[in-house]
Order: structure tokens, then C-alpha cells, then sequence
């Protein structure tokens, strides 16, 4: 006999329709109720208007967990959620009690979402551009107004990149990424959505 079994589910849904989200978890609550060893399920959304929705359901093992993911009645439920738009990004599954409330055992975790794929070199490699040059005339300037241009070149390189890679790392880029992210994932600028 295996231990019960904690399946979370994060869903998403558009504003608007959190009352047939509501009726559709019902039903599918109802149904599961109907299936040996169905322990319990609920949901939780982070904010009233969130599009996010994070579901629980426990059954006694993965035997009859195994039945109810597999069952026909499941597939219908699952199906008639086609109009409603939900799009199902992360499920885990936890055994044990603690599949509840605390740290699993065991877990199980699939990211359902689609990731957007990576941005084109040449992008990436403008957007770099935009951060390096200033910065480098900027750090540049800023050594010889130190006097670090009397120092041997391989040296004051060396200040100069000890300087401008943490920069880089840890400020400016991430800060212009987040900025020029509509450019680099090729989506229409803020400034005319």
C-alpha cells in the first residue's frame, strides 16, 4: 500500500470568468468524489482578481489516484474546460502526509508551460551593446580621471573589467533586459499596446 498522494495543479484562466472556473472545479470535485480512496481537493487563488489558480486534490495511493486520472469521467471534466481557455503550467505530485502542509518526500513536477524561445543573437547582441559602450566610455573616463591611465595597460585593463563585469552581472544588464524585453522576444513596444 503507498502513501497518500497530493496533486497541485497551477491553472490560469482570463479575468471574467472566475464563475465558471468556480463551477467547473465543483463538478470535477463531485465526480472525483465518487472514486475510491478521493481523500479531499480545493483550491486557492493569490488575489481575488488573479488569473491564477492553484488546485489541490489527495487520494488514499497512487493506485486510486491512478483511477481517477485515468477514468473516462476525468477526460469529460477535463474536456468541457476547452471553452472556458484554461491552460494548465505546473503540476506536482507529493506523497505522504505532508502533501498538505509541509516539505514532500517525494516529488514529481512538470512545467506545463511553453517557454518563449530564445531571442535572436543579434538582438541579444544589440541589447548588450546599448549597456556595454556607455558604460565602458563611462568607466574609462572615470580611470583616467583617477589616474589609472599612468598604469601599464595590462593592469589597468584588468581594473577597468574587475569594474564593468560585476556592472554588467548584476546591474545593467538584467536592468536593460527587463526594459528591452518586448524588442528582444519581438512583441510591440509599451508605448503602443
Amino acid at each position: 500500500m503507498s502513501a497518500p498522494v497530493t496533486v497541485s495543479i497551477t491553472r490560469h484562466l482570463d479575468p471574467g470568468r472566475e464563475a465558471e472556473m468556480a463551477s467547473w472545479l465543483q463538478a470535477g470535485t463531485a465526480l472525483a468524489q465518487r472514486f475510491p480512496g478521493f481523500l479531499g481537493a480545493g483550491w486557492v487563488r493569490p488575489e481575488a482578481d488573479s488569473e491564477t489558480w492553484h488546485m489541490l486534490y489527495r487520494f488514499a495511493d497512487s493506485e486510486s489516484l491512478r483511477a481517477w486520472e485515468e477514468s473516462p469521467q476525468r477526460q469529460w471534466w477535463r474536456d468541457s474546460a476547452a471553452g472556458l481557455g484554461v491552460v494548465e503550467s505546473r503540476v506536482e505530485r507529493r506523497t505522504g502526509i505532508e502533501g498538505w502542509f509541509d516539505e514532500p518526500q517525494h516529488r514529481d513536477i512538470r512545467d506545463l508551460r511553453v517557454q518563449p524561445p530564445p531571442p535572436p543573437r543579434w538582438k541579444q547582441a544589440l541589447v548588450i551593446f546599448l549597456v556595454f559602450y556607455p558604460l565602458s566610455v563611462v568607466v574609462n573616463w572615470l580611470s583616467a580621471e583617477v589616474g589609472a591611465d599612468g598604469l601599464p595597460l595590462l593592469l589597468r585593463v584588468l581594473l577597468v573589467i574587475a569594474v564593468m563585469t560585476p556592472t554588467m552581472t548584476y546591474l545593467a544588464l538584467p536592468w536593460v533586459t527587463r526594459r528591452m524585453e518586448w524588442f528582444l522576444q519581438g512583441q510591440p513596444p509599451p508605448w503602443r499596446r
